[in-house]
């Protein structure tokens, strides 16, 4: 199987072109990829496929083998994939998930490469306000008590649960002891994204995530957008806001028809390899 090894501002994950390979299992073959000792190492595995109702179709698999249904630091890759790789000379594109068809406007650099990519991410649903069956609780925010101490918890989905709260400071916060935590209610049936923020200005904020299927990861695009929207919604920064991520720093955009989330995408290797 051949591949490309890419990450958006750290949050890396193995391409397959599916036009040209076929994955029977892409469950396992993630699994397999994803580990970083004996595989090629990512947070999982991402499939660009064809589409009936868009210009691609984007599947997206953790490094646990579960299928996400959208990823915001993913689909920035694939926009620079389609076009490096010369399946598109567009630089507008339509990518099919499971969350519905995102909108990307791709940036070429100065070698004609993809350098950045703006992706509309739809729009954020509140748990007090939307029928969101992974996120059934009907209050924002929701308390909820992790080994010593409470939350405050904004529920948001976009297109993929989050649960976003906010910290004093991101820096030294044990996010590997309370995101599992925080993961196991049983009003997250199907687990969560769990957001830790800090407030940093009317302009900027600072997270760091746990992701399903993964563990803590250097970025989370959809995060990203759930956690800005919260803030967002609280009033608490502005309409348009940076979010700074372990692995970097994106742009979150709130006009009328949504969210729009803009950052880097970075090819890091091609290679193949044995599945």
């Amino acid at each position: 199987m051949r591949f490309s090894k890419m990450h958006g501002i750290g949050n890396d994950y193995v391409y397959v072109n599916g036009f040209t390979e076929t994955i029977t299992d892409p469950a396992a073959t993630s699994i397999k990829v994803s580990d970083r000792h004996f595989g090629i190492g990512s947070d999982g595995l991402i499939l660009i496929l064809p589409s009936q109702v868009a210009d691609f179709r984007m599947r997206m698999f953790n490094a646990d083998g579960s299928e996400g249904k959208m990823c915001g630091n993913g689909i920035r890759c694939v926009g620079k994939f389609v076009y490096d790789m010369g399946l598109t000379n567009k630089t507008e594109v339509t990518v099919e998930t499971l969350a519905g068809i995102r909108k990307l406007v791709l940036y070429p650099g100065m070698d004609n490469k993809i350098e950045k990519v703006r992706v509309w991410m739809g729009v954020p649903r509140f748990s007090d306000r939307e029928d969101i069956p992974d996120l059934p609780e009907k209050r924002f925010p929701v308390i909820l008590t992790a080994h010593d101490r409470s939350f405050d918890f904004y529920c948001v989905s976009m297109g993929n649960p989050h649960a976003v709260t906010m910290v004093e400071n991101t820096d030294g916060f044990p996010v590997d002891d309370y995101g599992p935590e925080i993961q196991k209610k049983p009003i997250f049936p199907e687990s969560v994204n769990v957001e830790f923020v800090q407030l940093v200005s009317r302009t900027a904020i600072k997270m760091r995530v746990y992701e399903r299927g993964s563990g803590e990861t250097l970025a989370c695009g959809t995060g990203a957008c759930a956690s800005a929207a919260a803030l967002m919604r609280l009033g608490l920064i502005d309409r348009k806001a940076e979010v700074h991520l372990l692995g970097g720093t994106l742009e979150i955009d709130w006009q009328e028809d949504g969210l729009y989330m803009t950052g880097p995408a970075t090819h890091v290797f091609d290679g193949e390899i044995e599945i």
